[in-house]
């Protein structure tokens, strides 16, 4: 077990939704030039007939973008851990060119991986499933999504469509639940430090819920896939566990906690696996299937990505 962190964390990744007020700086509105750059980056692809998934990142030039993004990676590494670029103009571009320039995107900051055994690197986040069924994905259907973090050092989620009624966006600072662990039940703290077990960690398995390391706070969550972890090792949950992750869930749940977004088409919203935990609110879906709610998800390895401890292995992505 890593070196317990007793301490509260400081700095920019402790947050609540009162620290943001008016403040908006989380938002990078794309500009004009910004914009022409990646329609620039799109025209070359197509002239040597080089579209999503077949290209790299030395077919890419967004240098125009290049400030805003950079930014939006060291947002991401140093700063709160999420940041929402806005502005992509989606009515332009036709489904082959979305998924070329977003795909682009994501190769510029980091490695897109793959998101399950048959290799995707795009997800498409659509309600298609059949939510009565126990294997069914959350994000395959229009049910409430429960606050995770997902097996990849980046998220990003393109908006293609808004749902008729709700789907919305909510983050929260895996900092700011730590110290409130520290401020009311401080003797529950070593519990996250302790392994559980995940049904999706793979081979690994087992990680704790939290891991402090080089000077920097780490969480992986998702309270279902720990009691299906348990569940399939035959082993449950101890009466203490179960108080811990209890209180972790009233903590996470709580309004001031949180801050919510609604994306509009166009928007990337981009947050760290490491840093925040990011939920859905259950939403109403349009009847005619080319109008149903979709989002793109892309994981990103990223090659600035924080050093993890060996008790808390890393994660990115499916191996195929």
């Amino acid at each position: 077990m890593t070196i317990m962190h007793t301490s509260q964390i400081t700095g920019e990744n402790v947050w609540k939704s009162a620290d943001f007020g008016k403040d908006d700086s989380w938002i990078h509105q794309l500009t004009r030039d910004e914009i022409e750059a990646l329609d620039n980056m799109l025209a070359n692809l197509q002239a040597r007939g080089a579209i999503f998934p077949d290209i790299t990142k030395d077919d890419i030039d967004i240098s125009a973008a290049s400030n805003s993004l950079d930014a939006i990676v060291d947002e991401l590494q140093n700063g709160r851990g999420f940041a929402l670029l806005r502005g992509l103009p989606l009515d332009r571009y036709n489904d082959d060119q979305i998924n070329t320039i977003y795909y682009a995107i994501g190769l510029y900051m980091g490695q897109p991986v793959s998101q399950n055994p048959k290799g995707d690197l795009l997800g498409q986040v659509m309600n298609v499933g059949d939510s009565s069924k126990k294997d069914t994905r959350v994000y395959e259907t229009n049910l409430y999504l429960p606050y995770h973090s997902d097996p990849s050092d980046v998220v990003a989620l393109l908006c293609i469509r808004k749902a008729k009624l709700g789907g919305m966006s909510s983050l929260v600072s895996a900092a700011a639940i730590y110290n409130e662990i520290i401020s009311r039940q401080p003797e529950l703290l070593g519990i996250f430090y302790s392994p559980f077990y995940y049904a999706h960690l793979g081979e690994d398995k087992m990680s704790p819920i939290f891991s402090f390391h080089d000077g920097k706070l780490s969480c992986r969550y998702l309270r279902q896939y720990i009691e299906l972890g348990f569940e399939q090792m035959g082993i449950p949950l101890s009466r203490i566990e179960q108080e811990a992750l209890d209180l972790f869930d009233n903590i996470m749940m709580a309004p001031e906690m949180r801050i919510d977004m609604m994306l509009e088409p166009g928007d990337i919203q981009f947050a760290n696996n490491y840093a925040v935990l990011h939920s859905r609110t259950a939403f109403e879906d349009h009847s005619e299937h080319d109008q149903r709610r979709k989002k793109l998800r892309l994981w990103l390895k990223m090659e600035s990505a924080r050093k993890l401890a060996p008790d808390f292995p890393g994660r990115n992505g499916f191996s195929k």
